[in-house]
């Protein structure tokens, strides 16, 4: 008797349907959810910080708590989850999300607000995981590409209106409005995903041994290194970047200008999708130059409207690409263990924001916003020259002959699997 789901079964026959477009949808509407939730503070960390009585610095632990607890407990959540219908995971880590909104909304004290930002970073660290693992099994391998880049334009898409419509919400109402509307796109993706998304049972939980196993591979740690200095450099300006622009523009045009950010981006992870599968390490260093090139600007050009202008629609070009970059490089080396590759790629993510985040807002209450800047310019730095030490590896294991006792996939996956790809 065939137990498969009849859109599973569609997609091993080659087709790609209008209904599995759709449940790739409904993933995308989960992901717009989660990263809306999880960076709406940015846009509020003012009002928040006043409210609640702590520094602006202290407030952007808002933004470092999921990504802790995200990194914590997020390969116990998905080990624990064994061979359970990753659809019923899905479900499941979406109605905690909705809890966490609306305890943050109601929250009365900060301690009480890191709490419900605690249960989203729980939360969060399973469904990225799902989600970029789930996006081959939703369609038919040739349209994995495209299904990825759908999801994570939920991503980009979050950043169009996410923050902007955090200030825009706060300055007619409050910011505790802000947390119920987002809860109530939190319950929209819950009920499209619960409608659209069909059944995707696991033959195989995740099992520690899979980490063991892609942590043993050498190129592992560099990318690992280059993904967390990136998004390190990202997270620990962009948490304040409102603090930072209220020192030159007015609250009403600061909405607009994080808007112009958000769509800009948008249209660069369209872009970019077309071009990533066959310029992989091309648009990975493309993406991360320009990132340097927009925080080097802030610096150069502080206080000046036009080159914040610019610098702020580089970013938002640089970043609308960055994560579909980095989520292709590692889907493409972990091949072998998908879970286990992304659940890798979510931990490392979580822990640059965390601590990017973190030590972000030191340097802010500190030495001030250009400091900050200057620790991104850095970090991002240090991502160039790693991504160099990967690309050397590359060509150096193209003439080497494999170490006895081990294959040429565990020598440099990456390498491989591209030249595999149709």
């Amino acid at each position: 008797m065939n137990n498969r789901s009849p859109i599973l079964a569609s997609v091993q026959q080659g087709e790609t349907t209008l209904r599995q477009w759709l449940s790739v949808f409904a993933v995308a509407i989960g992901a717009f959810a989660f990263v809306t939730s999880e960076f709406l503070p940015i846009g509020l960390l003012t009002e928040i910080s006043r409210d609640l009585h702590v520094t602006p610095g202290t407030a952007g632990l808002m933004v470092s708590m999921p990504g802790v607890m995200g990194a914590v407990f997020m390969p116990g959540l998905m080990i624990f989850a064994g061979r359970m219908d990753r659809r019923q995971v899905f479900l499941l880590l979406t109605a905690m999300l909705l809890v966490s909104n609306f305890l943050s909304a109601f929250s009365t004290n900060f301690a009480t607000m890191l709490i419900g930002r605690a249960m989203l970073g729980v939360a969060l660290g399973g469904f990225w995981t799902l989600a970029t693992a789930a996006a081959g099994r939703l369609v038919h391998t040739s349209d994995a590409p495209r299904a990825t880049a759908i999801i994570l334009s939920g991503v980009t898409f979050a950043t169009v209106i996410c923050v902007p419509m955090a200030t825009f919400i706060a300055g007619l109402t409050s910011w505790r409005i802000a947390f119920f509307a987002t809860g109530a796109l939190v319950a929209l993706a819950l009920i499209a995903q619960a409608l659209l998304v069909p059944s995707l049972p696991s033959a195989a939980g995740l099992r520690v041994a899979d980490f063991v196993t892609l942590l043993r591979r050498r190129y592992m740690h560099l990318s690992m290194l280059m993904l967390a200095l990136v998004f390190g450099a990202h997270f620990s300006t962009y948490t304040f970047i409102t603090p930072l622009l209220q020192q030159d523009f007015s609250m009403s045009a600061i909405t607009p200008l994080l808007l112009a950010f958000g769509i800009i981006g948008f249209f660069s992870n369209v872009l970019t999708s077309v071009v990533v599968a066959k310029r992989l390490k091309t648009s990975v260093a493309a993406t991360t130059a320009l990132l340097l090139c927009a925080l080097s600007i802030m610096i150069v050009l502080k206080h000046s409207h036009v080159g914040e202008i610019t610098a702020m629609l580089m970013w938002g070009v640089a970043f609308g690409s960055i994560p579909l970059c980095f989520s292709v490089w590692f889907q493409r080396s972990t091949a072998d263990l998908p879970e286990a590759g992304s659940a890798i790629y979510v931990i490392v993510i979580q822990v640059a924001i965390a601590f990017g985040s973190s030590v972000g807002g030191a340097v802010v209450d500190h030495a001030g916003v250009h400091a900050d800047l200057a620790l991104g310019c850095v970090l991002t730095v240090f991502g160039l020259v790693t991504l160099q030490r990967l690309a050397a590896m590359e060509r150096k294991t193209k003439f080497a002959t494999p170490e006895c006792g081990s294959s040429p996939s565990q020598q440099f996956p990456l390498r491989l699997i591209e030249q595999r790809m149709p």
